[in-house]
Protein backbone atom coordinates (compact mmCIF):
# COMPACT_ATOMS: atom_id res chain seq x y z
CA UNK A 1 0.00 0.00 0.00
CA UNK A 2 1.42 3.40 -0.97
CA UNK A 3 1.39 6.11 1.69
CA UNK A 4 -0.74 9.18 1.05
CA UNK A 5 1.20 11.28 3.55
CA UNK A 6 2.53 14.61 2.30
CA UNK A 7 6.28 14.85 1.75
CA UNK A 8 6.40 18.58 2.47
CA UNK A 9 9.15 19.79 4.82
CA UNK A 10 8.51 19.67 8.54
CA UNK A 11 7.22 22.99 9.86
CA UNK A 12 6.54 23.34 13.61
CA UNK A 13 2.92 24.24 14.22
CA UNK A 14 0.73 24.96 17.23
CA UNK A 15 0.04 21.59 18.79
CA UNK A 16 -1.84 22.00 22.05
CA UNK A 17 -5.64 22.02 22.05
CA UNK A 18 -5.95 22.21 25.83
CA UNK A 19 -4.01 23.89 28.66
CA UNK A 20 -2.88 20.45 29.86
CA UNK A 21 -1.43 19.63 26.46
CA UNK A 22 0.35 22.96 26.54
CA UNK A 23 1.86 21.98 29.87
CA UNK A 24 3.02 18.65 28.45
CA UNK A 25 4.56 20.35 25.41
CA UNK A 26 6.48 22.73 27.70
CA UNK A 27 7.56 19.84 29.94
CA UNK A 28 9.09 17.87 27.07
CA UNK A 29 10.47 20.96 25.33
CA UNK A 30 12.46 21.61 28.50
CA UNK A 31 13.42 18.00 29.25
CA UNK A 32 17.12 17.22 28.85
CA UNK A 33 17.78 14.44 31.35
CA UNK A 34 21.16 12.74 31.03
CA UNK A 35 19.39 9.38 31.36
CA UNK A 36 17.80 10.00 27.95
CA UNK A 37 20.65 11.83 26.22
CA UNK A 38 23.67 9.86 27.45
CA UNK A 39 22.04 6.54 26.66
CA UNK A 40 21.26 7.77 23.15
CA UNK A 41 24.84 8.91 22.70
CA UNK A 42 25.91 5.25 22.81
CA UNK A 43 24.84 4.62 19.22
CA UNK A 44 22.71 7.59 18.13
CA UNK A 45 19.31 6.03 18.92
CA UNK A 46 17.56 8.35 21.36
CA UNK A 47 14.72 6.70 23.23
CA UNK A 48 12.22 7.89 25.79
CA UNK A 49 11.26 4.55 27.28
CA UNK A 50 12.66 1.91 29.61
CA UNK A 51 14.35 -1.43 29.11
CA UNK A 52 13.66 -5.15 29.30
CA UNK A 53 15.76 -8.26 29.52
CA UNK A 54 18.43 -9.91 31.61
CA UNK A 55 21.55 -7.97 32.56
CA UNK A 56 24.72 -9.03 30.76
CA UNK A 57 26.98 -9.04 33.82
CA UNK A 58 29.95 -10.26 31.79
CA UNK A 59 29.71 -7.16 29.60
CA UNK A 60 29.49 -4.93 32.68
CA UNK A 61 32.65 -6.30 34.23
CA UNK A 62 34.00 -5.29 37.62
CA UNK A 63 32.32 -2.28 39.31
CA UNK A 64 35.76 -1.17 40.47
CA UNK A 65 37.05 -0.73 36.92
CA UNK A 66 37.38 2.81 35.57
CA UNK A 67 35.24 1.97 32.52
CA UNK A 68 32.42 0.40 34.55
CA UNK A 69 30.02 3.38 34.43
CA UNK A 70 30.47 3.69 30.67
CA UNK A 71 29.68 -0.02 30.31
CA UNK A 72 26.67 0.35 32.60
CA UNK A 73 25.25 3.14 30.43
CA UNK A 74 25.79 1.00 27.33
CA UNK A 75 23.98 -1.89 29.00
CA UNK A 76 21.00 0.28 29.97
CA UNK A 77 20.81 1.46 26.37
CA UNK A 78 20.98 -2.11 25.07
CA UNK A 79 18.00 -2.98 27.26
CA UNK A 80 15.90 -0.02 26.08
CA UNK A 81 16.62 -0.86 22.45
CA UNK A 82 15.64 -4.47 23.24
CA UNK A 83 12.31 -3.12 24.47
CA UNK A 84 11.75 -1.33 21.15
CA UNK A 85 12.64 -4.52 19.26
CA UNK A 86 9.95 -6.43 21.17
CA UNK A 87 7.38 -3.78 20.27
CA UNK A 88 8.37 -3.97 16.58
CA UNK A 89 8.20 -7.78 16.72
CA UNK A 90 4.48 -7.47 17.46
CA UNK A 91 3.63 -5.24 14.49
CA UNK A 92 3.46 -8.30 12.26
CA UNK A 93 4.21 -8.30 8.54
CA UNK A 94 5.06 -4.79 7.31
CA UNK A 95 6.00 -4.04 3.69
CA UNK A 96 8.34 -1.42 2.27
CA UNK A 97 5.40 0.55 0.85
CA UNK A 98 3.51 0.64 4.14
CA UNK A 99 3.11 3.53 6.55
CA UNK A 100 3.81 3.21 10.27
CA UNK A 101 2.85 5.81 12.88
CA UNK A 102 4.85 6.39 16.07
CA UNK A 103 2.43 8.24 18.36
CA UNK A 104 4.32 10.15 21.04
CA UNK A 105 7.60 9.58 19.22
CA UNK A 106 9.96 11.46 21.53
CA UNK A 107 13.35 11.98 19.90
CA UNK A 108 12.60 9.29 17.34
CA UNK A 109 14.69 6.25 18.29
CA UNK A 110 11.88 3.74 17.74
CA UNK A 111 10.93 5.39 14.43
CA UNK A 112 14.48 4.93 13.16
CA UNK A 113 14.55 1.30 14.29
CA UNK A 114 11.22 0.63 12.56
CA UNK A 115 12.51 2.01 9.25
CA UNK A 116 15.76 0.09 9.58
CA UNK A 117 13.81 -3.14 10.09
CA UNK A 118 10.98 -2.75 7.57
CA UNK A 119 12.32 -0.21 5.06
CA UNK A 120 9.01 1.67 5.11
CA UNK A 121 7.93 5.23 5.84
CA UNK A 122 7.55 6.06 9.54
CA UNK A 123 5.75 9.19 10.73
CA UNK A 124 6.18 10.29 14.34
CA UNK A 125 3.97 12.74 16.21
CA UNK A 126 4.81 14.67 19.37
CA UNK A 127 3.59 17.76 21.19
CA UNK A 128 7.21 18.87 21.65
CA UNK A 129 8.71 21.01 18.89
CA UNK A 130 12.18 20.41 20.34
CA UNK A 131 11.76 16.64 20.24
CA UNK A 132 10.52 16.79 16.65
CA UNK A 133 13.40 19.03 15.62
CA UNK A 134 15.88 16.67 17.28
CA UNK A 135 14.36 13.59 15.64
CA UNK A 136 14.27 15.17 12.19
CA UNK A 137 17.87 16.28 12.51
CA UNK A 138 18.93 12.75 13.41
CA UNK A 139 16.97 11.32 10.46
CA UNK A 140 18.76 13.77 8.15
CA UNK A 141 22.14 12.82 9.62
CA UNK A 142 21.33 9.16 8.99
CA UNK A 143 20.25 9.88 5.42
CA UNK A 144 16.70 8.63 5.98
CA UNK A 145 14.77 11.92 6.19
CA UNK A 146 12.69 10.89 3.18
CA UNK A 147 11.41 7.91 5.17
CA UNK A 148 11.42 9.00 8.83
CA UNK A 149 9.82 12.24 9.98
CA UNK A 150 8.47 13.75 13.20
CA UNK A 151 5.61 16.24 13.27
CA UNK A 152 4.42 18.57 15.99
CA UNK A 153 0.80 17.61 16.49
CA UNK A 154 -1.71 16.07 18.84
CA UNK A 155 -1.86 12.26 18.76
CA UNK A 156 -5.62 12.55 19.27
CA UNK A 157 -5.94 14.41 15.96
CA UNK A 158 -3.26 13.04 13.65
CA UNK A 159 -2.80 14.42 10.11
CA UNK A 160 -3.20 11.07 8.37
CA UNK A 161 -6.00 9.80 6.17
CA UNK A 162 -8.48 7.22 7.39
CA UNK A 163 -7.15 3.70 6.91
CA UNK A 164 -3.74 4.88 5.66
CA UNK A 165 -1.51 3.07 8.18
CA UNK A 166 -0.48 -0.57 8.33
CA UNK A 167 0.64 -0.22 11.93
CA UNK A 168 0.86 2.26 14.77
CA UNK A 169 2.06 2.32 18.34
CA UNK A 170 2.44 4.15 21.61
CA UNK A 171 5.65 3.38 23.46
CA UNK A 172 5.15 4.72 27.00
CA UNK A 173 3.19 7.75 25.80
CA UNK A 174 -0.46 6.77 26.30
CA UNK A 175 -0.58 8.00 29.91
CA UNK A 176 -0.85 11.59 28.66
CA UNK A 177 -4.26 11.24 27.00
CA UNK A 178 -7.79 9.91 27.37
CA UNK A 179 -7.67 6.28 26.26
CA UNK A 180 -11.01 6.22 24.47
CA UNK A 181 -10.01 9.24 22.38
CA UNK A 182 -6.60 7.68 21.69
CA UNK A 183 -7.92 4.31 20.59
CA UNK A 184 -10.56 5.98 18.41
CA UNK A 185 -7.82 7.87 16.58
CA UNK A 186 -5.63 4.80 16.09
CA UNK A 187 -8.68 2.92 14.84
CA UNK A 188 -9.33 5.73 12.36
CA UNK A 189 -5.83 5.86 10.85
CA UNK A 190 -5.29 2.08 10.73
CA UNK A 191 -6.47 0.07 7.75
CA UNK A 192 -8.66 -2.96 8.45
CA UNK A 193 -6.27 -5.69 9.55
CA UNK A 194 -3.70 -3.13 10.66
CA UNK A 195 -1.92 -3.65 13.96
CA UNK A 196 -1.73 -1.36 17.00
CA UNK A 197 0.83 -2.02 19.74
CA UNK A 198 1.35 -0.31 23.06
CA UNK A 199 3.93 -0.88 25.78
CA UNK A 200 2.99 0.95 28.93
CA UNK A 201 3.03 1.01 32.68
CA UNK A 202 -0.44 0.57 34.14
CA UNK A 203 -1.82 0.30 37.63
CA UNK A 204 -3.15 -3.09 38.64
CA UNK A 205 -6.92 -3.17 39.40
CA UNK A 206 -6.31 -6.20 41.65
CA UNK A 207 -4.38 -3.86 43.96
CA UNK A 208 -7.59 -1.86 44.46
CA UNK A 209 -6.55 1.69 43.58
CA UNK A 210 -3.39 3.39 42.30
CA UNK A 211 -0.75 3.00 45.01
CA UNK A 212 1.34 5.78 46.52
CA UNK A 213 4.18 4.71 44.22
CA UNK A 214 1.98 5.12 41.15
CA UNK A 215 0.94 8.54 42.42
CA UNK A 216 4.61 9.51 42.71
CA UNK A 217 5.23 8.43 39.11
CA UNK A 218 2.23 10.47 37.94
CA UNK A 219 3.53 13.54 39.74
CA UNK A 220 7.08 13.08 38.47
CA UNK A 221 6.09 12.88 34.81
CA UNK A 222 2.93 15.05 35.01
CA UNK A 223 0.90 12.19 33.57
CA UNK A 224 -2.15 10.05 34.41
CA UNK A 225 -1.40 6.33 34.46
CA UNK A 226 -4.33 4.12 33.42
CA UNK A 227 -5.24 0.59 34.48
CA UNK A 228 -4.89 -2.41 32.17
CA UNK A 229 -8.67 -2.81 32.34
CA UNK A 230 -9.10 0.70 30.90
CA UNK A 231 -6.80 -0.14 27.97
CA UNK A 232 -8.74 -3.26 27.08
CA UNK A 233 -12.11 -1.54 27.34
CA UNK A 234 -11.01 1.42 25.18
CA UNK A 235 -9.72 -1.00 22.54
CA UNK A 236 -12.92 -3.06 22.57
CA UNK A 237 -14.99 0.10 22.17
CA UNK A 238 -12.96 1.18 19.12
CA UNK A 239 -12.70 -1.92 16.93
CA UNK A 240 -9.26 -2.95 18.19
CA UNK A 241 -9.14 -6.65 19.09
CA UNK A 242 -6.20 -7.74 21.30
CA UNK A 243 -4.06 -10.52 19.85
CA UNK A 244 -1.48 -10.50 22.65
CA UNK A 245 -1.42 -9.21 26.22
CA UNK A 246 2.00 -9.76 27.77
CA UNK A 247 3.10 -8.90 31.31
CA UNK A 248 6.65 -7.54 30.96
CA UNK A 249 6.99 -6.62 34.64
CA UNK A 250 9.55 -9.35 35.49
CA UNK A 251 11.52 -8.38 32.38
CA UNK A 252 11.78 -4.69 33.23
CA UNK A 253 12.79 -4.99 36.89
CA UNK A 254 16.46 -5.77 36.06
CA UNK A 255 16.66 -2.52 34.06
CA UNK A 256 15.34 -0.47 36.98
CA UNK A 257 17.55 -2.13 39.56
CA UNK A 258 20.61 -1.54 37.39
CA UNK A 259 19.63 2.06 36.65
CA UNK A 260 19.24 2.70 40.39
CA UNK A 261 22.97 2.00 40.80
CA UNK A 262 24.04 4.37 38.02
CA UNK A 263 25.05 8.01 37.89
CA UNK A 264 21.88 8.72 35.87
CA UNK A 265 19.35 8.35 38.67
CA UNK A 266 16.47 10.84 38.59
CA UNK A 267 14.88 10.03 41.94
CA UNK A 268 11.96 8.04 40.55
CA UNK A 269 13.71 4.67 40.48
CA UNK A 270 12.46 3.56 43.91
CA UNK A 271 8.83 4.20 42.96
CA UNK A 272 9.13 1.97 39.89
CA UNK A 273 10.95 -0.81 41.72
CA UNK A 274 8.64 -0.82 44.75
CA UNK A 275 5.43 -0.66 42.72
CA UNK A 276 6.52 -3.48 40.42
CA UNK A 277 7.54 -5.59 43.39
CA UNK A 278 4.34 -5.03 45.40
CA UNK A 279 2.13 -5.71 42.37
CA UNK A 280 0.43 -2.31 42.28
CA UNK A 281 2.05 -1.43 38.94
CA UNK A 282 2.57 -3.54 35.82
CA UNK A 283 4.57 -3.18 32.63
CA UNK A 284 2.42 -4.49 29.80
CA UNK A 285 2.50 -5.00 26.04
CA UNK A 286 -0.83 -5.14 24.21
CA UNK A 287 -1.05 -5.84 20.47
CA UNK A 288 -4.44 -5.41 18.81
CA UNK A 289 -5.79 -5.72 15.27
CA UNK A 290 -8.16 -3.23 13.64
CA UNK A 291 -11.36 -5.02 12.59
Amino acid sequence: MTSTVSTSPFIPAPAAATPYQGDIARYWDGEARPVNLKLGDVDGLYHHHYGIGAIDHEALGDPEESEYEKKLIAELHRLESAQAEVLLDHLGAIGRDDLLIDAGCGRGGSSVMAHQRFGCKVEGVTLSAKQAEFGNRRAAELGIADHVRARVCNMLDMPFEKGSAAGSWNNESSMYVDLDDLMAEHSRVLRVGGRYVTITGCWNPKYGQPSKWVSQINAHFECNIHSRREYLKAMADNRLVPQAVIDLTPDTLPYWKLRATSSLVTGIEEAFIKSYEDGSFQYVLIAADRV
